[in-house]
């Protein structure tokens, strides 16, 4: 959200938005800015990732780097293209192996369950929280990355840093 705050502000003027304000996934619902300059900076956010120039949460390289090193790292993601985020995860990651980052794009958030299913996979960090309910539907453990359009209420572990996932599966350094 902070990429879509600064081109907010950088390319349409719009200097009067804060993280804290977005709570609800769909950006349209909570913010007052016209549908399609959210559209418009979305596109951008999703399509062009080193353009936006789209920054890691702190904490998150090294988390990413030390989990490589216990086995593949997959990203399950609803953008409609995996090859922006791809290359943008390489590049952040460069560290590890492109072998070892794998990167799924479902197009959207319902389609998530089945690829995990599919990968076997038993855990998955996700801000989405209907995505979140569907995977624990299926015996998926989630754990909510915290952010303001996801504080509700759940049953799930929320983390609200890299850190603090670190420090819940013990991470070797």
């Amino acid at each position: 959200m902070k990429a879509f705050i600064r081109v907010a502000k950088e390319e349409f003027g719009i200097n009067y938005i804060s993280k804290e304000q977005i709570t609800s996934y769909w950006i349209e619902e909570c913010l007052p800015i016209p549908l399609d300059i959210i559209e418009t900076i979305i596109n951008r956010l999703l399509a062009d990732p080193f353009g936006i120039e789209l920054e890691p949460l702190p904490g998150a390289r090294e988390v990413l780097v030390r989990l490589a090193a216990h086995g593949r790292l997959t990203f399950v993601t609803a953008r409609p293209a995996k090859e922006p985020i791809e290359a943008w995860l390489f590049s952040l990651l460069s560290d590890v192996p492109r072998g070892d980052i794998r990167v799924i794009a479902t197009g959207q958030h319902s389609a998530k369950a089945r690829v995990l299913e599919e990968l076997k996979l038993k855990y998955f960090i996700e801000d989405h929280l209907e995505t979140c309910q569907d995977l624990h539907k299926r015996g998926i453990r989630t754990i909510v990355f915290d952010q303001p359009w996801n504080r509700g209420h759940t049953p799930f572990l929320r983390i609200r840093s890299w850190k603090a996932l670190s420090d819940i599966i013990k991470i070797p350094s």
